[in-house]
């Protein structure tokens, strides 16, 4: 299987998987914190998923603290650019999104790839 079609089923089930810890976490305690709780282990298992499953790189602590970057800077490139789309391009915030994520998924890829592999380099 190719590893971009292997990438996004990873993303796939990490976005199914993280929705429902959220909605279970959701009945315990503020939608805030089980929020956070999902988010970070969705960070956790991206990892152990896009190393393992999809690079097929060795799992390393160093990989495990540098690649939660790779989720900064795709927060923050999504955010410009859905603003942009909304406040330039005057695109409907209904859309915008769906536009961003269309256009993250491959910088997603390429950062994973790019953050595991320097890491599994360095381990050896």
């Amino acid at each position: 299987m190719q590893r971009w079609l292997r990438f996004l089923i990873g993303g796939g089930i990490n976005t199914i998987f993280t929705y429902g810890l959220y909605l279970l976490l959701n009945r315990l305690m503020g939608y805030q914190a089980a929020y956070f709780i999902a988010y970070f282990v969705g960070v956790i298992f991206s990892y152990w998923f896009n190393s393992t499953i999809v690079f097929r790189i060795s799992l390393s602590w160093k990989g495990f603290f540098f690649y939660p970057i790779v989720y900064v800077v795709q927060y923050v490139a999504s955010a410009l650019l859905l603003g942009g789309l909304v406040e330039i391009a005057d695109i409907s915030m209904v859309l915008a999104p769906l536009v961003v994520t269309v256009v993250m998924v491959p910088l997603t890829y390429v950062m994973s790839q790019i953050v595991l592999s320097r890491a599994s380099r360095t381990n050896d």
